[in-house]
């Protein structure tokens, strides 16, 4: 027998003693039994599988049910719709810097961010960002499993996806609800958006601490400049690395304080560097000589210098661009509703400012300016060089306790340039300093303005309404009028000046021929064109005045940019051109939401306006008040100005035009107080005119002068065109002060006659006296005859007397003359004008502070 057969009989063998002890039996019914029971347990694990999946899905849809569907358009908004810092500009594009705003970002588009930010990001936050559809089930099942369990170290569970929808979409809020709408809106969004487009969005959202200026910063170019001083595009590794381990913690991890200062332990940034730097290492994204390199690399060595914000460098001019934008965009949105903003309620203004200037902060705008920035930087040199001031006043104030106390207030000054034609603002002065005194003293100041109204509201209007001419004689006599001390109103010198041409009475800032034109022009068509020319601060007290309005004694007065605005009018040919400063606004696409455009406004004809253009060289020249200015300037051009000054001398003024700008200044305290020095203003204004003839002497000294429009007669003779004698509307007043000046003379030629025959008696009593004695002590060889002497002295004497009288005589009428002249030619100093001279009339309004 074969081993095979062998073998299979004693298998036999076997199956028989199992069948004969019952062991297959019991083995086939246990099989059975077994197999039997796995297959009721896979079904009912299936079923219990399918319910808990239905129980799990029902609670995710019901955590769910009130979240809307959105579209590609809602979702592109919302996550386009981060806070992103407005910027601002020079006129010409030049960048100014950014505005003030709670969070400091900066949009920027993925191919302008470095390769190595990218890919520290995605190795460090998300390393399957490209393989997965919005989330990782098994991070999220491991993220849910450690909450659920209050597990110590929690690994996380969100892609940069869900990042996005946290930050954009939804809230910080830690519960089941917001995480199943993350989720769900995480695999909406990434069937809208590409990787890289849902990159770009997370890189310019993502938060990063603090910048060197202290500031919050978000978004990966507002952290590469603020970290390090260079855009995103430039940076290398090692900078890469150390700012893609901030979003997990962006306050531990900032190298920098809440003031811009460097922390004295920045350790914990930089153990946040390693360990992304070795994520890109173990994911292939860096070599191990990368690494090393990276590692050594000094990062506190490497961090930017603290920076000062626009704010700090230019606060005048933010917070002016600031608040002009305001209103802008109020008025632009009320319009949008359909409304009108300047009647709405106050309540309704102010909620169309706050929402502007949310605007402002968080809307990424970018705000075009007119300011020349050469210009503007010179001219603030010039404000804050202490030796082109005065000494300081000291005034009692109250302090923080209520208590008085004494201190130090410097003089203040204030000063814009308008470009004539189009009424841009080219640069302005708003004080000697922002942080002592935050007040914009050519925006925002309220001063009277003293003599510079004489053009504005008597001139003017006495020229456009056929009152004068240049050359009309106008009476510089006493004027009396009701509610004045002393009868009426008076000169500057307390003088009178006699009779007077309008020009020289302009030329020379005399207060009566002003008052007196003003009493002769229509007040309401005066005021009116008053506030067609910009001027806002016009009051029911000042139309129902009597006289002060004339020399500018306003109830409220008027701003620096107001009294200049106004008179560009002169020099753009009698058309008013409001002043602006906002040239441009875009959003942060590009879109222009704003741009300015030009109304002008014809308020008196260009006749009128060249007259008094005429009238005002004179201001500039020999004997005029600002006779000084043309040798103080750099370079020469075709200047009309005119100067002014309140009462007792606490506002200094000076404007003037050229074809192209009008340059306006304003002097004195904050507290108003008399101002020592009575030229600095216009040395200032001299200053300030050469400041902007170094940037700009095309328009500082234009090769054309003001040209005269046809209408005017006697072109020939524009300094004496005057009407016939017949027509001065001051006929009247001259007549009767010719006659009382004739009174006036002859009483002194009488007073001095009398004198001078007193005198001649005194003398020839005198030296009869003296003959008489020399006569008694001379030999009588050498006697002459008695009346023969006498008879010659007299003769003597009675030509030296008629000399006398007569050079007397004269010299009291030239002196006379000269005196009248004197208060306008003198030396060439300027004469100054009280707001109300030495009268006070009742309806004057005391000096306030320019608030």
């Amino acid at each position: 027998m074969s081993q095979r057969e062998a073998l299979i009989e004693k298998w036999k063998k076997l199956i028989e003693l199992l069948h004969e002890k019952k062991i297959i039996h019991t083995a086939r019914l246990t099989y059975t039994i077994a197999w039997n029971t796995f297959l009721v347990l896979l079904v009912l694990g299936i079923l219990v599988g399918f319910f808990g999946a239905g129980i799990g899905a029902g609670y995710f849809a019901s955590l769910v049910k009130d979240e809307p569907v959105r579209t590609y358009a809602s979702m592109k908004n919302d996550i386009y719709n981060y806070e992103e810092t407005s910027t601002v500009y020079f006129a010409g594009n030049q960048f100014l810097g950014k505005l003030r705003s709670d969070l400091d970002r900066e949009k920027v588009k993925l191919k302008d961010i470095s390769p190595y930010v990218q890919k520290a990001i995605i190795s460090t936050e998300d390393e399957y960002f490209y393989e997965h559809h919005g989330v990782v089930p098994k991070a999220v099942l491991r993220a849910m499993l450690q909450e659920a369990t209050g597990a110590d170290v929690r690994t996380g569970g969100s892609t940069l996806t869900q990042q996005l929808i946290k930050n954009q979409l939804l809230t910080n809020e830690v519960s089941f609800e917001r995480k199943a709408k993350e989720i769900l809106l995480a695999l909406r969004l990434e069937r809208f958006f590409t990787k890289d487009e849902i990159l770009q969005a997370y890189l310019n959202v993502v938060p990063f601490g603090k910048n060197s200026s202290g500031r919050n910063i978000a978004g990966i170019q507002a952290a590469a400049q603020g970290v390090f001083g260079v855009d995103a595009d430039k940076l290398n590794l090692p900078q890469a690395a150390y700012l893609a381990g901030m979003p997990q913690n962006p306050f531990v991890y900032t190298p920098f304080t809440s003031q811009g200062t460097v922390k004295k332990d920045i350790s914990p940034g930089l153990r946040r560097m390693k360990t992304v730097l070795n994520r890109m290492l173990t994911n292939g994204q860096i070599t191990k000589k990368q690494y090393d390199s990276a590692l050594k690399y000094d990062i506190k060595k490497h961090l930017t210098k603290r920076k000062k914000t626009t704010y700090e460098r230019y606060p005048y001019l933010v917070m002016e661009v600031e608040d002009r934008t305001i209103d802008l965009l109020a008025q632009l949105n009320a319009k949008k509703d359909g409304k009108t903003y300047k009647k709405l309620k106050k309540s309704e203004r102010q909620e169309y400012r706050d929402n502007a200037r949310e605007q402002i902060r968080r809307g990424g705008l970018k705000i075009h300016t007119t300011i020349n920035k050469k210009i503007y930087d010179e001219m603030q040199k010039t404000a804050q060089n202490d030796y082109n001031f005065g000494p300081n006043h000291y005034v009692t104030v109250k302090n923080s306790k209520g208590k008085n106390v004494t201190v130090s207030e410097p003089q203040e000054v204030g000063s814009i340039l308008i470009e004539n034609k189009t009424g841009a603002i080219l640069s302005f002065v708003g004080g000697r300093d922002y942080h002592r005194e935050q007040l914009n003293h050519a925006t925002q100041a309220y001063r009277q303005n003293g003599s510079t109204m004489k053009p504005l509201l008597d001139y003017a209007p006495a020229l456009e309404q056929g009152i004068i001419q240049p050359g009309t004689q106008i009476p510089d006599t006493k004027l009396e009028l009701p509610g004045y001390q002393n009868g009426g109103p008076n000169n500057f010198d307390n003088r009178f000046h006699g009779i007077q041409t309008a020009r020289s009475a302009l030329a020379h800032s005399y207060n009566i021929p002003a008052i007196r034109l003003f009493l002769k022009v229509n007040h309401q068509q005066a005021f009116n064109n008053l506030e067609k020319m910009g001027i806002t601060s016009i009051t029911d007290t000042d139309r129902s005045a009597l006289a002060s309005p004339a020399i500018g004694g306003l109830y409220k007065g008027v701003t620096v940019e107001e009294n200049t605005n106004a008179f560009t009018t002169f020099a753009n040919d009698g058309k008013f051109v409001d002043a602006y400063m906002i040239d441009k606004i875009t959003d942060r696409n590009g879109k222009v939401i704003y741009k300015h455009k030009a109304k002008p406004v014809q308020v008196y004809s260009p006749q009128t306006s060249y007259l008094l253009i005429d009238m005002m060289r004179d201001v500039l020249k020999p004997g005029g008040t600002a006779s000084i200015v043309p040798g103080k300037l750099n370079f020469s051009a075709d200047w009309a100005g005119k100067t002014g000054s309140s009462q007792e001398y606490k506002d200094e003024w000076f404007v003037a035009s050229n074809p192209k700008v009008t340059l306006g200044v304003w002097h004195g305290y904050d507290t108003p107080a008399p101002v020592p020095d009575r030229h600095l203003h216009l040395a200032l204004w001299a200053a300030f005119a050469n400041d902007a003839y170094k940037y700009a002497p095309n328009l500082m000294a234009p090769n054309e002068r003001f040209k005269m429009p046809a209408g005017i007669g006697r072109s020939g003779d524009l300094y004496n065109l005057k009407f016939p004698a017949h027509l001065n509307p001051f006929a009247g007043e001259i007549a009767r002060a010719k006659i009382v000046e004739e009174q006036k003379k002859k009483k002194e030629e009488t007073a001095k006659q009398k004198e001078n025959e007193k005198k001649q008696n005194e003398n020839n009593k005198k030296k009869k006296e003296n003959n008489n004695s020399n006569d008694h002590g001379k030999n009588n060889d050498h006697k002459k005859d008695p009346g023969q002497n006498d008879n010659n002295n007299n003769g003597n004497n009675d030509r030296n007397n008629n000399g006398n009288n007569n050079g007397n005589n004269n010299g009291g009428n030239d002196g006379g003359n000269n005196n009248s002249n004197n208060g306008g030619n003198g030396s060439g100093n300027e004469n100054k004008d009280h707001g109300q001279g030495n009268g006070h009339p009742k309806e004057k309004p005391k000096d306030k502070p320019g608030q």
